[in-house]
Protein backbone atom coordinates (compact mmCIF):
# COMPACT_ATOMS: atom_id res chain seq x y z
CA UNK A 1 0.00 0.00 0.00
CA UNK A 2 2.81 2.13 0.75
CA UNK A 3 4.14 2.22 -3.09
CA UNK A 4 0.40 3.58 -3.90
CA UNK A 5 1.44 6.86 -2.32
CA UNK A 6 5.04 7.23 -3.43
CA UNK A 7 5.72 9.63 -6.29
CA UNK A 8 7.26 8.37 -9.00
CA UNK A 9 10.11 10.07 -10.97
CA UNK A 10 9.75 12.65 -13.62
CA UNK A 11 11.13 14.69 -15.72
CA UNK A 12 8.51 17.72 -16.09
CA UNK A 13 7.84 20.58 -14.10
CA UNK A 14 5.37 19.84 -11.69
CA UNK A 15 3.03 22.90 -10.34
CA UNK A 16 0.20 22.64 -7.69
CA UNK A 17 -2.74 24.26 -7.05
CA UNK A 18 -2.91 25.12 -3.66
CA UNK A 19 -5.17 26.58 -1.04
CA UNK A 20 -8.50 26.77 0.71
CA UNK A 21 -12.03 25.39 -0.55
CA UNK A 22 -13.52 27.77 -2.75
CA UNK A 23 -10.58 29.89 -3.65
CA UNK A 24 -10.65 28.97 -7.73
CA UNK A 25 -7.88 26.20 -7.77
CA UNK A 26 -10.15 24.36 -10.12
CA UNK A 27 -10.71 26.89 -12.10
CA UNK A 28 -7.22 27.81 -12.54
CA UNK A 29 -5.66 24.56 -13.19
CA UNK A 30 -7.90 24.17 -15.59
CA UNK A 31 -6.81 27.65 -17.32
CA UNK A 32 -2.95 26.85 -17.16
CA UNK A 33 -3.81 23.24 -18.31
CA UNK A 34 -5.68 24.35 -21.06
CA UNK A 35 -2.93 27.15 -22.05
CA UNK A 36 -0.21 25.25 -22.14
CA UNK A 37 -1.83 21.81 -23.46
CA UNK A 38 -0.51 20.38 -20.54
CA UNK A 39 -1.87 16.81 -18.54
CA UNK A 40 -3.99 17.90 -15.92
CA UNK A 41 -4.43 16.21 -11.87
CA UNK A 42 -7.89 16.74 -11.02
CA UNK A 43 -8.90 16.59 -7.16
CA UNK A 44 -9.50 13.21 -6.43
CA UNK A 45 -10.92 13.62 -3.18
CA UNK A 46 -13.71 16.41 -4.85
CA UNK A 47 -15.06 12.90 -6.98
CA UNK A 48 -14.51 10.78 -3.89
CA UNK A 49 -16.58 12.93 -1.28
CA UNK A 50 -18.79 13.56 -3.60
CA UNK A 51 -19.74 10.41 -4.61
CA UNK A 52 -19.50 9.57 -1.15
CA UNK A 53 -21.80 12.27 -0.29
CA UNK A 54 -24.48 11.45 -2.74
CA UNK A 55 -24.55 7.52 -2.32
CA UNK A 56 -24.80 8.19 1.87
CA UNK A 57 -25.09 11.75 2.65
CA UNK A 58 -22.30 11.10 4.40
CA UNK A 59 -18.78 13.72 5.10
CA UNK A 60 -14.66 12.78 4.83
CA UNK A 61 -14.32 10.35 7.92
CA UNK A 62 -10.28 10.08 8.63
CA UNK A 63 -10.54 6.65 7.06
CA UNK A 64 -11.28 7.96 4.24
CA UNK A 65 -7.71 9.93 3.65
CA UNK A 66 -5.62 7.30 2.61
CA UNK A 67 -7.96 5.80 0.02
CA UNK A 68 -7.72 9.87 -1.18
CA UNK A 69 -4.07 10.01 -1.22
CA UNK A 70 -3.79 6.61 -3.07
CA UNK A 71 -6.43 8.09 -5.60
CA UNK A 72 -4.40 11.58 -6.09
CA UNK A 73 -1.09 9.57 -6.50
CA UNK A 74 -2.53 7.12 -9.21
CA UNK A 75 -3.68 10.04 -11.28
CA UNK A 76 -0.74 11.94 -10.51
CA UNK A 77 1.67 9.35 -11.62
CA UNK A 78 -0.59 8.53 -14.58
CA UNK A 79 -0.56 12.32 -15.97
CA UNK A 80 3.24 12.74 -15.45
CA UNK A 81 4.01 10.19 -17.63
CA UNK A 82 2.25 12.02 -20.37
CA UNK A 83 3.67 15.32 -19.71
CA UNK A 84 6.27 16.21 -21.82
CA UNK A 85 7.48 19.98 -20.33
CA UNK A 86 4.76 20.70 -17.72
CA UNK A 87 2.62 18.64 -15.42
CA UNK A 88 -0.70 20.90 -13.46
CA UNK A 89 -2.13 19.25 -10.50
CA UNK A 90 -5.09 21.08 -9.07
CA UNK A 91 -3.86 19.65 -5.25
CA UNK A 92 -1.22 17.40 -3.98
CA UNK A 93 -0.72 15.66 -0.40
CA UNK A 94 0.10 18.26 1.38
CA UNK A 95 -3.57 20.07 0.64
CA UNK A 96 -4.81 16.36 2.40
CA UNK A 97 -2.46 17.18 5.03
CA UNK A 98 -3.74 20.17 5.58
CA UNK A 99 -7.34 19.45 6.13
CA UNK A 100 -6.66 16.25 8.05
CA UNK A 101 -5.04 18.30 10.77
CA UNK A 102 -7.89 20.81 10.56
CA UNK A 103 -10.68 18.65 10.60
CA UNK A 104 -9.88 16.00 13.01
CA UNK A 105 -7.73 18.15 15.84
CA UNK A 106 -4.31 17.90 13.97
CA UNK A 107 -4.25 14.60 13.47
CA UNK A 108 -2.97 12.95 10.26
CA UNK A 109 -2.38 9.21 9.29
CA UNK A 110 1.61 9.20 9.58
CA UNK A 111 1.66 7.06 6.10
CA UNK A 112 -0.05 10.32 5.11
CA UNK A 113 2.52 12.51 6.33
CA UNK A 114 5.47 10.74 5.13
CA UNK A 115 4.59 11.12 1.46
CA UNK A 116 3.35 14.69 1.89
CA UNK A 117 6.00 15.97 2.95
CA UNK A 118 8.36 13.50 0.57
CA UNK A 119 6.98 14.49 -2.67
CA UNK A 120 8.85 17.23 -4.46
CA UNK A 121 7.35 20.05 -6.66
CA UNK A 122 8.62 22.75 -8.31
CA UNK A 123 6.28 25.54 -7.28
CA UNK A 124 2.86 25.86 -5.77
CA UNK A 125 0.59 28.63 -6.09
CA UNK A 126 -1.60 29.64 -3.27
CA UNK A 127 -4.99 30.71 -3.75
CA UNK A 128 -5.98 33.76 -2.34
CA UNK A 129 -9.40 33.77 -0.41
CA UNK A 130 -10.51 37.19 -2.18
CA UNK A 131 -12.87 35.58 -5.02
CA UNK A 132 -16.45 34.81 -3.96
CA UNK A 133 -17.49 31.80 -1.75
CA UNK A 134 -19.40 29.68 -3.87
CA UNK A 135 -21.33 26.57 -1.45
CA UNK A 136 -21.63 23.11 -2.52
CA UNK A 137 -22.66 20.02 -0.82
CA UNK A 138 -18.40 19.55 -0.07
CA UNK A 139 -17.72 22.74 0.89
CA UNK A 140 -18.35 23.67 4.86
CA UNK A 141 -16.01 26.89 6.15
CA UNK A 142 -17.43 30.00 4.54
CA UNK A 143 -16.92 31.72 8.27
CA UNK A 144 -13.43 30.08 8.53
CA UNK A 145 -11.92 31.28 5.40
CA UNK A 146 -8.72 33.67 7.20
CA UNK A 147 -8.25 30.99 9.37
CA UNK A 148 -8.13 28.17 6.63
CA UNK A 149 -5.74 29.98 4.43
CA UNK A 150 -3.56 30.34 7.81
CA UNK A 151 -3.17 26.95 7.70
CA UNK A 152 -2.30 26.57 4.00
CA UNK A 153 0.22 29.41 4.41
CA UNK A 154 1.75 28.14 6.99
CA UNK A 155 2.39 24.72 5.70
CA UNK A 156 4.10 25.81 2.45
CA UNK A 157 6.36 27.65 4.77
CA UNK A 158 6.65 25.25 7.34
CA UNK A 159 8.11 22.73 4.82
CA UNK A 160 9.86 24.85 2.85
CA UNK A 161 7.99 25.13 -0.38
CA UNK A 162 8.45 27.12 -2.88
CA UNK A 163 5.10 29.25 -3.75
CA UNK A 164 3.68 32.42 -5.25
CA UNK A 165 0.47 33.80 -3.92
CA UNK A 166 -2.56 34.14 -6.30
CA UNK A 167 -4.78 36.93 -6.07
CA UNK A 168 -6.72 39.31 -7.75
CA UNK A 169 -9.99 38.18 -10.61
CA UNK A 170 -9.63 34.70 -12.93
CA UNK A 171 -8.17 36.76 -15.29
CA UNK A 172 -5.40 38.64 -12.94
CA UNK A 173 -4.58 35.37 -11.43
CA UNK A 174 -3.71 33.55 -14.85
CA UNK A 175 -1.28 36.55 -15.91
CA UNK A 176 0.36 35.77 -12.86
CA UNK A 177 0.33 32.49 -13.07
CA UNK A 178 1.44 32.10 -16.77
CA UNK A 179 4.31 35.04 -16.11
CA UNK A 180 6.21 32.54 -13.13
CA UNK A 181 5.56 29.05 -15.19
CA UNK A 182 6.95 30.82 -18.17
CA UNK A 183 9.94 31.79 -16.28
CA UNK A 184 10.56 28.41 -15.14
CA UNK A 185 10.31 27.16 -18.20
CA UNK A 186 12.73 29.24 -19.77
CA UNK A 187 15.14 28.32 -17.06
CA UNK A 188 14.73 24.98 -17.18
CA UNK A 189 16.02 24.76 -20.69
CA UNK A 190 19.06 26.74 -20.14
Amino acid sequence: MEEELAQRPASCIKIVLFGPESTGKSTLSRDLASHYNAPLVQEYMREYLQEKWDLEQRVCQPEDLIPIARGQMAQENRKAEEADELLICDTDLLELKVYSEAYYNGYCDPLLLKHALNHIYDLYFLTYIDVPWTPDDLRDKPHDREGMFKRFKNALEAHNRPYVLLSGNREERLTSAIKKIDQLIKERKK
